[in-house]
């Protein structure tokens, strides 16, 4: 019997399975080893420092006591999102140093 789509016998056809499954299996180790890393950013010149792990969680938030200007919050909330968005462009930069042919999003 011929073989299916050129794939020849049922031998190459495992063979395909077996790298799918390496495949997945070292996609996963990526994803955990992305999961359990943690980023530092830091916004104002060390005013407000954010670390955030791997899942985009926010693992610790610091902002020194000169940052909290009651007539000024609007500043301290630029602060903290400038952080926040420095900390998710290097899990994004991190994602694709460990998982550089997984599109985005899938992790």
């Amino acid at each position: 019997m011929a073989g299916f789509n050129g794939f020849g016998g049922g031998g190459n056809m495992q063979q395909l399975i077996r790298q799918a499954q390496k495949l997945q299996e070292q996609m996963e180790k990526d994803k955990e080893a992305l999961e359990n890393s943690v980023v530092n950013a830091s916004s104002g010149g060390g005013m407000v420092e954010v670390k955030m792990n791997g899942k985009r969680e926010i693992v610790a938030l610091n902002i020194k006591p000169e940052a909290v200007d009651p007539e000024d919050v609007e500043m301290l909330e630029d602060l903290i999102m400038a952080c926040i968005n420095d900390a998710n462009r290097q899990i994004d930069e991190l994602a694709q140093k460990i998982m550089p042919n997984i599109p985005g999003g899938m992790f």
